[in-house]
């Protein structure tokens, strides 16, 4: 619960004002509801019900989204500086660009870093090799949801893998990066649980890569954790 209120903090002391903050809550029974309601004045929308996992569940905030512009960010994470939102939407008021993605830090439970992921800049063809940018850094105009779908649950832990490759593989004309550290995020995570999650997070990627043609997705498979082992400290 102390994530929960560290991230609700970290949107609203943004200096960018222009943003609509919608949450979506599995029916949480461990005292969210009660952060929830001491920060309801900065909250625009408030979604609490079963779902059917994190996926699930942005998709929700995604359908109630009103804006031109959408970026998800977890319980336990918290955007790395108050001026993030400023500098993304000026990157989109600029040469019509499609979607956006940057840098993000690893932290544990006390803030200390213990993983950088440094994404560099776009090339499609970097798919190829295992590459992807970090989810929460993963900003796009709604028009894509709209035309090219949500995340597909089917996917499971790697929906967003799917997601992002759907998006800038094969639909994407203008990709930005911002070449900056915009997201904390704690270490963890359902796919990195277990041996067994762990797994189905692979089949997971290789179906996307599979699903989005690239040309060997094997190699991407094999790649792919390599680049995770590189970014620790």
């Amino acid at each position: 619960m102390e994530t929960l209120q560290r991230c609700i903090e970290s949107v609203t002391n943004q200096t960018y004002g222009n943003l609509e903050y919608i949450i979506i809550d599995g029916s949480s029974t461990d005292g969210t509801l009660k952060i929830i309601q001491n920060n309801q004045k900065y909250i625009h929308v408030f979604n609490s019900e079963h779902d059917n996992g994190i996926y699930d569940a942005m998709n929700k905030g995604i359908n109630l989204a009103t804006g031109d512009i959408i970026g998800t960010l977890n319980a336990d994470d918290y955007f790395a500086n108050n001026d993030v939102l400023e500098k993304i939407a000026q990157a989109f008021n600029t040469d019509h660009r499609e979607m956006l993605y940057a840098n993000l830090n690893y932290v544990n439970k006390h803030g200390t870093v213990v993983r950088k992921w440094r994404s560099g800049k776009y090339k499609a063809t970097k798919f190829n090799w295992g590459w992807m940018p970090p989810h929460p850094t993963f900003y796009v105009k709604k028009d894509f949801f709209d035309k090219y779908g949500l995340y597909d649950l089917s996917y499971g832990t790697a929906a967003d893998y799917e997601l992002m490759l759907r998006f800038m593989y094969l639909k994407a004309v203008n990709v930005f990066f911002l070449d900056e550290v915009i997201v904390n995020m704690t270490i963890g995570g359902v796919s990195n649980r277990n041996f067994r999650n762990r797994i189905s997070a692979w089949a997971g990627d290789f179906k996307a890569m599979k699903s989005c043609q690239l040309p060997i997705p094997l190699l991407g498979v094999i790649f792919k954790p390599i680049r995770k082992i590189l970014q620790f400290i």
